[in-house]
């Protein structure tokens, strides 16, 4: 990986103190978006964003000067029920507030992150873009999304203020009430110029896979994405959230939706080029 200009890269990981102790030595502020997404039982995630979080605060402690601390979690951890990895973000943030209370920490909850880059929702959009958009639930059900680069934005903000902002906060892309699928598929229907069939996926058809994923990741250490747990994160019907209270501590404001978001992605589907040819 290339240095930015007047950047040191620091080799290393969450388990890793030495490593940990040179990041954070001398720094007025730190990020830590580090996280596992993948795996198969609650241990797997639990060791790095629990215990990575843990080791991660004990570093700061051990500092003369203490730095700001910006964590990014997920809007997952608000529904610790549903998976393994929601409980793990909602334990490191329990970890945040009670363990670390003697230092300045603010904790970003973002919805689903898109952009360039993106190895998550891209493919979903390219599917969509072919004339389909499948759902592992309800197509009604309503979600909050954040384009990449206002998610930077919002970081470099909290960077910028004077301020020790503490608490959990939320962040949106600012469309009141968030998104279903209906309203993502007029979306994609506009940029690509043709109709876009929302189909929910039958049920066997993913829990089957997630749960042959489950069993072999327990069996052979593997991480796999798609599980039971994950299923029940993706089926469930509400991930709206509002980043106002966000907005207001840290002059932030969100400035891409949706349709301009896509618009914005190099690698989403040629569909945007061929559209501009035609007119």
């Amino acid at each position: 990986m290339p240095a930015l200009t007047g950047s040191e890269i620091i080799a290393g990981d969450l388990a890793n103190h030495d490593s940990l102790q040179r990041l954070v030595t001398g720094a007025d502020a730190v990020i830590h978006c580090a996280g596992n997404v993948r795996g198969a039982t609650q241990a797997q995630f639990d060791d790095v964003n629990v215990v990575g979080t843990r080791s991660l605060l004990q570093a700061i402690k051990s500092t003369a000067i203490t730095p700001r601390l910006l964590a990014i979690s997920s809007l997952a951890a608000r529904e610790p029920q549903l998976s393994f990895y929601a409980s793990s973000k909602l334990r490191a943030e329990q970890v945040l507030q009670e363990e670390g209370s003697d230092i300045p920490c603010t904790i970003l909850r973002p919805p689903a992150v898109y952009g360039p880059g993106d190895r998550e929702l891209l493919p979903v959009f390219r599917l969509m873009a072919r004339g389909i958009a499948l759902t592992a639930g309800s197509p009604s059900a309503r979600f909050s999304m954040l384009f990449v680069e206002d998610l930077s934005a919002a970081v470099i903000a909290w960077l910028r203020g004077d301020l020790n902002v503490e608490g959990i906060f939320t962040l949106d892309d600012g469309k009141p009430h968030g998104y279903d699928w209906h309203d993502v598929s007029k979306i994609v229907s506009r940029l690509c110029k043709r109709k876009i069939r929302v189909v929910r996926t039958p049920s066997w058809l993913l829990d089957v896979p997630a749960w042959v994923n489950a069993r072999l990741g327990i069996a052979f250490g593997t991480s796999p994405m798609l599980t039971p747990q994950k299923l029940r994160e993706l089926r469930h019907n509400d991930w709206v959230c509002d980043g106002t209270e966000f907005q207001r501590a840290c002059d932030w404001m969100p400035a891409v939706q949706l349709e301009k978001g896509l618009q914005s992605t190099p690698d989403w589907p040629g569909c945007l080029d061929s559209a501009a040819e035609k007119k």
